[in-house]
């Protein structure tokens, strides 16, 4: 029995003044397209996987038309190639926005089911950050979600889409998905699954999957920053054959995390720039990590806004660390002048976004000693892609691209060591697992940018209305 693996993940923030562009895509082939112990999984099974493509890029702007089109037609291609298959693994995220068509998940299934037919199963895997649209379900038979915000459980989760495709094929069971979509708007930072509601929201997951009749079960928030019309919370269960169970569960979690809607909370303490600074200067704690959330990298942001920079220098912020800030040009000014020299330079606020009216921002003038210009270990061959900059007492890490720092070792590739600082701004939202597990102190900095908090200071117009919280007297009940 074979099964075809092919996918295209992007989280799409609308907001964003760029574009994702065909050159931001990884793409795997072969083996190194079976991650996360697929291959293993299924050949104890009894089954042969055939991989096509499948293609990635970091969270940014709108995909380019262009460039989903080319991805699209290899995927394809692969697949046409594959045939005929026993079943398709989809590995997606949910919340892909295609300049000029839209949901691209929706296009990309439909696609997929055209070329298959009605009667080979299709599965697929998904973020919790996911925009779930109707028609998405009802090309295919199977969906299964992250259920830890921060990320955790990738593999777990991949291997459980194939483990309900598998369990389709070899059984000859009629899945039935079903989707409730509630109308709530959440940031992915207050839904952080160690932090209620979302912890017991979550842990009710895995028995859900033991009542008779109900396959899987997943919650996705969705992403607050893709601007579509199918941007909500979502609940799906895989039910089989009968799926009164499987609706009866979707249904009783939807009403709860609608009932739960006033009680969803950050996962940090959170301040503005010029609180947060005051507060980390303060602290006995050492290193306070403030993570800049309207600029946030991971989830879409430009990440050359300087909020934080200039809050820092305002208040004369000492063995302090801005990693980083995306600014091409500031760094081919550190690599001409050299390390050790003294330069002045303009730096960040060089992508401000229209979509968005307080994100307009312009450059800060800084002067400083070039500490650095290098690479990151994961970069390929070639000119310099950092610099550090010495400011006052401040250590700006510049890059050319917009590059997140999720774990010490990224920070450290810069050339410094965040044991040693009183105060470490990375642009994230909340931080990532290997930061907060060592992270004594962490404030949230409610910046503006195109990944802001403050959600009702986006300019949304593909939203469905109403929908909490920007229409906060709304009675729902899950259909």
């Amino acid at each position: 029995m074979r099964i075809a693996i092919g996918g295209i993940r992007h989280e799409s923030n609308t907001f964003s003044p760029l574009y994702t562009e065909y050159a931001d895509f990884q793409r795997l082939y072969g083996a190194d397209a079976l991650a996360d112990g697929a291959a293993g999984l299924a050949q104890n099974e009894g089954f042969a996987l055939v991989p096509t493509m499948v293609a990635y890029a970091y969270p940014g702007g709108v995909v380019r038309a262009e460039a989903y089109r080319r991805l699209k037609d290899e995927l394809l291609r692969g697949l046409e190639a594959a045939l005929p298959v026993d079943g398709v693994y989809l590995d997606l995220h949910g919340a892909m926005h295609v300049e000029g068509i839209g949901d691209g998940e929706t296009d990309l299934s439909q696609a997929v089911r055209d070329l298959v037919g009605s009667d080979v199963p299709i599965s697929v895997s998904l973020d919790l950050h996911g925009n779930i649209s109707p028609t998405l379900v009802a090309n295919v038979n199977a969906l299964t979600a992250l259920r830890t915000a921060p990320h955790r459980d990738g593999a777990e989760t991949r291997q459980r889409a194939l483990w309900l495709l598998m369990r389709a094929i070899r059984e000859d069971l009629d899945l039935r998905p079903i989707l409730i979509k509630a109308p709530l708007l959440l940031s992915g930072e207050a839904v952080m699954t160690g932090v209620e509601p979302a912890r017991s929201l979550y842990a009710r997951l895995p028995a859900m999957t033991q009542e008779p009749g109900v396959l899987d079960a997943s919650l996705l928030v969705g992403c607050a920053w893709t601007d579509g019309p199918y941007t909500t919370a979502s609940v799906i269960t895989v039910g089989v054959e009968d799926d009164s169970a499987a609706l009866e569960q979707a249904r009783s979690l939807a009403r709860d995390v609608w009932e739960a809607r006033h009680e969803f909370r950050f996962g940090h303490d959170t301040a503005t720039p010029e609180e947060a600074v005051e507060q980390a200067m303060s602290a006995p704690e050492a290193p306070v990590y403030l993570t800049d959330s309207g600029d946030n990298v991971t989830a879409g942001g430009a990440g050359d806004t300087t909020y934080m920079l200039e809050a820092l220098l305002a208040q004369g912020a000492q063995d302090a660390v801005v990693a980083g800030l995306f600014d091409p040009e500031a760094v081919q000014s550190c690599v001409r002048a050299g390390e050790g020299a003294q330069v002045t330079l303009s730096v960040g606020g060089k992508h401000a976004s229209e979509r968005h009216a307080s994100e307009r921002q312009g450059p800060l003038t800084v002067t400083g000693r070039v500490r650095r210009v290098g690479r990151g270990v994961q970069d390929l061959p070639g000119a310099p892609t950092m610099a550090t900059l010495d400011c006052d007492g401040v250590a700006l890490v510049v890059c050319t691209d917009r590059r997140p720092f999720t774990d010490r070792a990224s920070i450290e590739q810069a050339g410094i060591d965040p044991h040693q600082q009183k105060i470490v701004v990375v642009k994230q939202g909340y931080l990532f697992p290997d930061l907060v597990d060592h992270a004594p102190r962490v404030i949230m900095v409610l910046t503006p940018g195109a990944t802001d908090l403050q959600l009702d200071r986006l300019p949304y117009r593909q939203v469905p209305r109403p929908i909490y919280p920007l229409d906060r007297e709304l009675v729902w009940e899950p259909a």
